[in-house]
């Protein structure tokens, strides 16, 4: 009450000084005092509010978006903004508190600090190489994010991250891992026929169909056994391509080439006779010629070929003794036995030295038989005897007869 009066007689005694101080107008004197300047104002003093614990709304109410405030009150639980009332604030799950965590009602009817919830989010993932992820909501709390790698790569590592309350992630991040091997296709197993009078086959195909299930990237494909184009011997080959990756995963192939060679029976020689074969003997186009020994002649056809159906062309023929007249007279007439069966006469003797020869010799130089006009030369064979037949062109009319 005494604070009360003070202030009301300090008003009272502005005023009377106010009244005091006023000047006199002085008629007829032509002065006029300058009223603006004499004028005294009253300064009034700001009122303090008076502190009344009983006035339910002291403060204004607090009201936290996606929050909570509770409220301890002096005078109890109706009391929440009343002055002196103090007040923990908190926010919904989701959301984090910045500013006061705590405020009290002062007795400027305002509230000793302030405080907003704001919405808590993770940081934004990276994408990850040869991957992605889906998330379901975003960066906020409980988002979960499933990792998904493209195809042809493998996920190692966690699966699905989530974001927990403290802002952070889950887990770590995966990579995304190339394990599958390229894809690789041989062409088909081939089987081919050797050409004629070969025993080989040229072969041919085209390269393996590769592809790499994850980035398309093939770095080398290798190749075990002959090249394409080749000249492959009768028998089973396997023919195996290799292929790499940029990961290092490989992959492998591999087909047959199959040659095989027509053959005939093989073609036994005659009795009292031999046989001289090209090629293999009885291979695909192979030629067979039937010789008869000393003293034999051949009768029938005189070579064979083997044919694609694995068959021999004509017939064998036959070595039959040859039919020589001894009884003649003289050498012409001997000789003349031999002219259309293109045959040699060799006359030889093992030694030079051998009186035999000798004789021989001597006896065919004296003689009268005409040897000279038939072209007959007399050969003189060192060692043994021989065993096998020669030909001779059929223009020198030569024979083949006996030692």
């Amino acid at each position: 009450m005494s604070g009360k009066i003070t202030q009301r007689g300090a008003l009272s005694l502005l005023l009377f000084l106010a009244q005091a101080v006023t000047p006199t107008w002085l008629a007829g004197s032509g002065y006029y005092p300058d009223e603006s300047y004499n004028e005294v104002y009253a300064e009034e003093v700001p009122q303090v509010p008076a502190l009344d614990y009983r006035v339910p709304r002291w403060c204004y109410t607090l009201n936290i978006q996606d929050g909570e405030a509770t409220c301890y009150s002096p005078r109890g639980g109706n009391y929440h903004s009343s002055l002196g009332t103090r007040c923990e604030l908190s926010c919904d799950r989701g959301f984090r508190l910045i500013g006061r965590r705590s405020v009290q009602c002062l007795p400027s009817r305002r509230w000793s600090g302030t405080a907003y919830c704001r919405q808590m989010r993770c940081h934004t993932l990276p994408f990850i190489t040869s991957g992605t992820y889906t998330c379901t909501n975003g960066v906020l709390l409980d988002s979960r994010c499933d990792y998904s790698c493209s195809s042809g790569y493998h996920l190692e590592g966690d699966r699905s991250r989530i974001c927990m309350e403290d802002g952070q992630w889950s887990g770590g991040e995966p990579v995304c891992v190339d394990i599958d091997p390229p894809k690789i296709r041989c062409p088909h197993s081939r089987e081919k026929m050797a050409e004629p009078e070969k025993l080989t086959a040229r072969v041919y195909w085209d390269p393996p169909l590769v592809k790499d299930s994850a980035d398309g990237t093939i770095t080398r494909v290798t190749l075990r056994g002959p090249e394409p184009g080749s000249h492959f011997p009768e028998g089973e080959h396997v023919i195996r391509y290799t292929a790499y990756d940029r990961a290092y995963n490989r992959a492998s192939c591999k087909f047959i080439v199959k040659v095989q060679v027509r053959r005939c029976p093989s073609l036994k020689p005659p009795q009292h006779g031999y046989l001289t074969c090209t090629s293999a003997g009885n291979n695909y186009g192979a030629t067979c010629e039937y010789h008869c020994d000393g003293g034999y002649e051949r009768q029938g056809t005189p070579s064979r070929v083997c044919q694609s159906s694995r068959q021999w062309s004509g017939s064998p023929p036959i070595c039959a003794p040859m039919k020589i007249n001894v009884n003649v007279n003289s050498a012409a007439g001997l000789l003349d036995q031999f002219y259309e069966k293109q045959r040699l006469l060799i006359i030889s003797a093992p030694d030079p030295s051998n009186r035999y020869y000798k004789m021989q010799i001597s006896m065919l130089q004296q003689s009268t038989c005409g040897l000279d006009l038939r072209h007959v030369t007399i050969i003189e064979l060192v060692g043994q005897p021989p065993q096998e037949a020669i030909p001779a062109p059929h223009s020198l009319l030569l024979q083949h007869g006996v030692d």
